[in-house]
């Protein structure tokens, strides 16, 4: 895992503490889900929780920053699934860089449909001011870890390759989480079974 993907460490909590903010981002990702992130309120997000407006900014500086929680409790999730992945398929005898990306693709694409409604939370288009370039900034550096399988540990890595693979990965999984399961997976092979015949330039 690439050091800059870590979310900051939290600061110790209680226990009392750790469950209120876990009932606010529950509640917060049910009232962007249901009304989207410029129309919630923070009124709504404490009501859902059962919680008080001052608990929530006791953990939190505001709905952005509930949002943005949400997120890194999501990309966690993603890098945890795609790290496993790989790390199983290299224990089966694995080594082909092209197929490690490959898989490592289709388990995020797999954990986008799993969690498809938050993942639409995200890649709505309606967030925070330049949470979407985050967004692609974020994917974008999944990418680069992913095409370094291609590559030597002391190589560069392909701009032009990583451009287009972290580009392609931005808009499946727009596409991937409008589909029901059965398109969706279908979808989410077809995807990563093309992006298997990109090579890096020699």
């Amino acid at each position: 895992m690439d050091k800059t993907d870590k979310p900051a460490k939290p600061a110790r909590i209680s226990p009392r503490g750790a469950a209120t903010r876990t009932a606010l981002l529950k509640a917060a990702a049910q009232v962007f889900r249901t009304v989207g992130f410029a129309r919630a309120g923070v009124s709504e997000v404490v009501s859902v929780a059962g919680a008080s407006v001052g608990s929530l900014y006791h953990h939190f500086t505001g709905k952005a920053d509930l949002y943005l929680a949400l997120y890194e409790e999501f990309q966690q999730r993603q890098q945890e699934r795609t790290h496993q992945a790989v790390v199983e398929a290299r224990a089966g005898g694995e080594k082909d860089p092209t197929r490690l990306m490959n898989i490592a693709a289709r388990a995020y694409l797999l954990g986008c449909i799993e969690e498809r409604e938050t993942t639409r939370l995200f890649f709505s288009g309606d967030g925070p001011p330049g949470f979407d370039y985050q967004l692609r900034s974020r994917l974008t550096r999944w990418t680069d870890r992913n095409v370094a399988l291609f590559r030597k540990a002391d190589e560069p890595v392909d701009e032009a390759l990583l451009i287009v693979v972290s580009g392609a990965m931005l808009l499946a999984v727009a596409e991937v989480v409008q589909r029901d399961d059965a398109e969706a997976h279908k979808l989410a092979d077809d995807i990563t079974r093309l992006l298997t015949r990109l090579e890096p330039r020699r």
